[in-house]
């Protein structure tokens, strides 16, 4: 006996047949296709290091040029080194958002508007051939416009004269506070100090236009995004201050980290 194609339940069963083929399918590129996004991931997130670093190469892979990164994971309370996890599995994205192991800011203390600060991160260091430190990257986040931007900054090996500064992820405006990612304006950050000779943050990202660009601690900010300037200026602020890596950093100069 012929079905009757123009019935409900035939329509019905033909739909839901599709949808379930089409539910295998998804599912099973989801699965197969997984471990490409997290080795994908896993590629850009060092590549971006590696580019703060100013360490990116032709005719390298990231995974050659990240052999010379040595990554080490620390406690910013106390601004030493920590075991206290396994730097392999670690994942230093996760952690800042883990109740467990991240704090609650008060207003004072956050001008990076992040909320919360995690106590164990990672960085990453750069050793020369007889093992003396030439970079550290460090990791940087805070709120600019729209989202809160992700990032690093790198050091040279006197601890205060930046190296480079990249943004991996973010939502700002293109064409305004997205020109974080603009070549041209992260060209300015190389060669400028964080701290003065008293050991304060003195490194500031100012209004559009207004850097004197022989001023070794003024970074010319974003025109026509002033939120996202002053974002970044108070995230670089935060992480290079007391709740952030400075009592790392100071550690790393007396050899106590």
């Amino acid at each position: 006996m012929a079905k009757n194609k123009d019935s409900i339940s035939y329509i019905f069963t033909v739909a839901f047949a599709v949808c379930l083929v089409c539910a295998i399918i998804v599912s099973t590129a989801a699965v197969v296709l997984r471990p490409i996004q997290v080795k994908n991931k896993e590629q850009d997130f060092k590549r971006n290091i590696l580019a703060a670093a100013g360490l990116m190469e032709e005719g390298k892979t990231v995974e050659e040029l990240f052999e010379q990164v040595e990554t080490r994971l620390i406690n910013i309370e106390t601004g030493e080194f920590s075991d206290e996890y396994d730097v392999e599995s670690f994942d230093p994205v996760k952690a800042a958002s883990d109740p467990t192991i991240t704090q609650t800011l008060g207003t004072s203390d956050d001008i990076a508007s992040i909320k919360r600060r995690e106590t164990y991160t990672e960085v990453y260091l750069v050793r020369g051939g007889e093992g003396d430190l030439q970079t550290l990257i460090l990791p940087i986040r805070g709120y600019g416009l729209w989202s809160t931007l992700w990032g690093f900054i790198a050091l040279e090996e006197d601890l205060n004269t930046v190296v480079g500064l990249g943004f991996y992820s973010h939502a700002e405006t293109p064409g305004l506070g997205g020109e974080v990612d603009n070549p041209k304006w992260k060209s300015q950050w190389p060669g400028k100090k964080v701290y003065d000779e008293s050991g304060d943050v003195e490194i500031t990202v100012t209004k559009g236009g207004q850097a004197d660009p022989q001023d070794p601690y003024e970074i010319d900010g974003l025109s026509g995004a002033t939120l996202t300037t002053n974002g970044v200026d108070n995230l670089v602020k935060f992480w290079m201050g007391d709740m952030g890596f400075r009592p790392f950093i100071q550690n790393l100069k007396a050899g106590d980290a």
